[in-house]
């Protein structure tokens, strides 16, 4: 039998070296963001924050990110309304083939990217007189949407429908249950899921490639058109640095709000 001493030490090391497989090259992408050296010889010999300035002043990024941002902030917005009535009717009622509803709304994060960006690329293309700002918002909310669905159905499940019916008993109409009893509850679930669903919008490529219109430019499309410029180079890791950051914030905010939403429901 091994040792349990044993076991910790091994299992904590092949922890240490999965995570270091994934953050190491973050950190280096952080790191080069303030090297001196254009060429980003290793390890740096100076550090500046003159290309943080140079990524501000360049108008190529700053429109970029304006774009994500507008982008993000309308998709999450359709997955929020979306992905809440959704759950609402899968977790609340029975309907004949509810399991098969639930599939196919979760189906498109399941799906690889490029199949998606290819399906909605034609489906653009043929019925919808071309790729606009629009359609790639339509791109973002379809894989949005399951995020806020899974949160919200996971909440719904653990609160038990006694209390929406209960409500309702007492005379109160389903728009007031939803408002007063079924919402609050819900709230940290719905906000989780938006932080998630803005922080993939944000940093998506796949789909954004295939569904994005003409001169129409994210961040993540900004940083793959530059990778290769040896005078962007600079700034591209700036860009890059940024986006990290930008992506793990509401991933990091969303699994603390998961979390103390498990606590609360465990405690009811």
């Amino acid at each position: 039998m091994i040792d349990s001493r044993t076991a910790r030490w091994a299992l904590g090391a092949a922890m240490a070296a999965g995570l270091a497989f994934i953050y190491l090259p973050l950190a280096v992408v952080l790191v080069n963001s303030f090297n001196a050296s254009p060429t980003f010889g290793w390890p740096p010999t100076s550090l500046t924050t003159r290309w943080w300035s140079a990524a501000v002043d360049n108008a190529g990024v700053r429109e970029a990110t304006w774009t994500s941002i507008q982008v993000a902030a309308a998709a999450t917005a359709i997955a929020l309304v979306l992905g809440t009535l959704a759950s609402m009717a899968v977790a609340r009622y029975e309907f004949f083939g509810r399991d098969v509803v639930s599939l196919l709304l979760v189906l498109p994060i399941a799906l690889p990217g490029i199949v998606t960006g290819i399906a909605l690329n034609s489906l653009f293309t043929s019925f919808l007189g071309g790729l606009t700002l629009m359609t790639l918002i339509i791109g973002h909310a379809t894989f949005c949407i399951v995020v806020v669905f899974n949160n919200a159905t996971a909440r719904l499940r653990r609160l038990s429908g006694s209390v929406e019916e209960a409500s309702m008993d007492l005379g109160a109409t389903r728009a007031t249950t939803w408002r007063l009893v079924t919402f609050p509850a819900l709230r940290g679930s719905l906000f989780a899921g938006g932080l998630l669903a803005f922080g993939l919008s944000f940093d998506e490529i796949i789909v954004t490639t295939f569904t994005a219109g003409p001169g129409i430019q994210t961040l993540p499309l900004w940083i793959f058109q530059n990778l290769f410029r040896p005078n962007q180079a600079p700034v591209v890791n700036v860009v890059a640095a940024v986006l990290v950051v930008v992506s793990v914030v509401p991933v990091y905010l969303a699994n603390r709000l998961t979390g103390e939403q498990s606590l609360a429901g465990g405690r009811m």
